[in-house]
């Protein structure tokens, strides 16, 4: 694996796979690679590093060989993004325990709000370098 940041991702969430394709847009360097949560490298990648996702994970981040969850891990990704993204780091002085929950609020529901696919989304040729199987 290369020094790009890999976003693991639920790939049957609507939300989800909608968060890649604003990631992808906006993301003019390339730095992101993609990997849905329920492929096999996701899978052996999370589970080598004991990463015990829990209900309600959706989005997990691996950069520069650590692993962030979470609010954290959305703003570490805006932080690299294009444009006035960035900007949006600057919620991390707000404390953890609070990004989270509103975090956690918006996973538990994220089915029931934006629906699910019964296969994960499927990227275009053009796209498929960028996700890790």
């Amino acid at each position: 694996m290369d020094a790009n940041a890999v976003i693991f991702f639920d790939g049957v969430c609507n939300l989800c796979s909608g968060a890649v394709q604003f990631v992808i847009e906006r993301d003019p360097r390339n730095y992101f690679k993609f990997a849905s949560l329920e492929s096999n490298f996701a899978q052996q990648i999370l589970s080598n590093a004991g990463l015990k996702l829990k209900q309600g994970d959706s989005f997990v981040l691996l950069e520069n060989g650590k692993f962030y969850e979470q609010s954290t891990a959305a703003l570490k990704v805006a932080k690299k993004l294009g444009g006035l993204w960035p900007l949006l780091y600057l919620l991390i002085v707000i404390p953890p325990f609070l990004r989270n929950a509103i975090y956690s609020i918006i996973a538990r529901n994220r089915y029931k709000w934006f629906g699910k696919q019964e296969s994960c989304w499927i990227p275009t040729p053009e796209l498929r370098s960028k996700f890790l199987d």
